[in-house]
């Protein structure tokens, strides 16, 4: 396949995924408006914090996921492809030149959604989705450790040859988040839905809020600070969509495969702020 460009709009945060190489993946937008979902991808902290940055536009080569029915996914051409950043899309003028790019294609209606998510003929797992009102932000407590027997499982995995080196294992490098972040909201029929945030910018403001305040109480603050954040400043003074994708693992078997892998939040003029809060 010919050097493809993408626009990277979702890095994903470290999951315990049913493959070792599908931990963590960044996911875009091509120049025809289709959204693609890139992984394995070579795992350093440092070039995932700044190399892969949102709104860059990159060019890499790719070619299909065999291993991966969802039709989104695809691969680097060879393990060391070269990701050139060709340029960057800014917040100007309320997210103008993004929107173009975002918000081609926008769901509302979460049961049409996933009947096209089952279809054979879709299998559709990445999505822009509009919320129609959010009802709260969600935080609950969750284990802090990433499951050893699985982690173990996954290793083996990587070991076995069955994916290829990373310069370093992220679980190592990234701890799990304590707490389990999540969106309540309703959708255009009416139907009541809580779908949890799983993306990167989440969990890295969170270790960073935790990091700055550095007291036995870091942790309350960094929760309240980030509720404050998607609650009040996303939900209540900004356009929200989000990004919706689906884990491989759970696609098929799961009632409702979705979480929310990134936000899209253009700021809007002060006299159009609309009330989708409660």
């Amino acid at each position: 396949m010919p050097v493809t460009e993408v626009l990277i709009t979702v890095k994903s945060y470290p999951i315990v995924s049913s493959h070792y190489d599908e931990q963590v993946s960044i996911a875009g937008f091509r120049r025809d408006g289709s959204f693609i979902r890139i992984y394995p991808i070579p795992f350093s902290k440092k070039t995932y914090d700044e190399q892969y940055q949102l709104y860059d536009w990159v060019e890499l080569d790719l070619v299909r996921n065999t291993r991966d029915f969802r039709l989104e996914s695809f691969s680097p051409a060879t393990a060391d492809a070269p990701v050139k950043v060709t340029g960057h899309i800014g917040t100007e003028d309320h997210w103008s030149e993004r929107k173009a790019v975002v918000l081609r294609n926008v769901y509302k209606d979460m049961s049409t959604l996933i009947v096209e998510a089952k279809h054979e003929a879709f299998y559709t797992s990445l999505v822009v989705f509009k919320p129609m009102r959010i009802i709260d932000f969600v935080v609950e407590e969750t284990d802090r450790e990433w499951d050893p027997k699985r982690v173990e499982k996954l290793l083996e995995e990587k070991e076995r040859g069955k994916v290829s080196e990373q310069p370093e294992d992220s679980f190592a490098v990234m701890k799990k988040l304590p707490y389990k972040f999540s969106y309540r909201f309703m959708d255009s029929k009416n139907q009541e839905i809580t779908l949890p945030v799983e993306d990167w910018q989440l969990a890295s403001l969170y270790w960073k809020m935790v990091k700055k305040n550095a007291t036995p109480q870091s942790e309350q603050k960094a929760v309240r600070e980030i509720r404050k954040k998607y609650l009040n400043e996303y939900a209540r003074n900004s356009d929200l969509h989000f990004f919706l994708g689906t884990a491989q693992q759970v696609h098929a078997s799961s009632k409702q495969p979705f979480t929310i892998v990134g936000l899209f939040q253009p700021t809007v003029p002060p006299a159009v702020i609309q009330g989708s809060l409660f």
